[in-house]
């Protein structure tokens, strides 16, 4: 087994070497996962995050108008609140 030393900083982070980022097909500002067995730990490529995730659902229109769907919701929530007060 080979071992690479790193040093800690005092915020707790450490640089990937060069090897390992090659070994484990990482990019710059990717996520990187700890998993932890007992007494060991693997560094991993992320495989899921929110990052990731980005671009993986389609909007139903291009681009999407986020202000008319916020008035849409405060509007039907208006509407559901009257319609309480009302006791229907």
């Amino acid at each position: 087994m080979k071992a690479i030393l790193t040093t800690m900083t005092q915020r707790g982070q450490v640089t990937v070497p060069a090897e390992v980022r090659s070994l484990l097909g990482l990019k710059p500002r990717q996520k990187v996962a700890f998993a932890i067995d007992g007494d060991h730990v693997r560094l991993l490529p992320a495989t899921f995050t929110i990052e990731s995730a980005f671009g993986s659902v389609r909007p139903r229109h291009k681009p999407e108008d986020f202000k008319a769907l916020s008035r849409r919701a405060r509007d039907e929530k208006a509407r559901r609140t009257v319609s309480k007060l009302r006791g229907q």
